[in-house]
């Protein structure tokens, strides 16, 4: 379960930091959109915050996941936007529906791996 934890937690870091650096230093062009996805771009864009935002936080957990501190914390943070990557990807744009499935439940599974941490947050007092 180790390794496989360091895997998963090294892949998703890396394609974070890839993404969120990609982003910030136009790295590579922008794919072309088309039908609905890209009017929900065109919204997303037009807010002029959410995208940087997204991306920032993509940048701090991709940094958590591939130095392995902060991981409770990285993977509270990250997991809205593995979640809206997966529905996204799901009801727009199927043909990435595999990447988003496996970025979304290796934020699961190192969740699951790091339960311990996340005890305290459900607990009723």
């Amino acid at each position: 379960m180790k390794i496989a934890n360091i895997i998963i937690r090294t892949l998703l870091g890396l394609l974070f930091l890839f993404t969120s650096i990609s982003y910030f230093f136009h790295l590579m062009p922008e794919p072309a959109s088309t039908g609905e996805f890209k009017a929900f771009q065109v919204g997303i864009v037009a807010s002029t915050y959410l995208l940087p935002l997204a991306k920032g936080i993509e940048l701090l957990c991709g940094l958590s996941f591939v130095t392995g501190k902060y991981m409770t914390m990285a993977n509270l943070m990250i997991f809205p936007v593995t979640l809206n990557i997966l529905l996204i990807n799901y009801f727009l744009t199927p043909e990435n529906l595999p990447l988003a499935i496996f970025v979304f439940l290796g934020n699961i599974f190192l969740i699951f791996t790091h339960w311990e941490n996340y005890k305290g947050l459900f607990k009723a007092d």
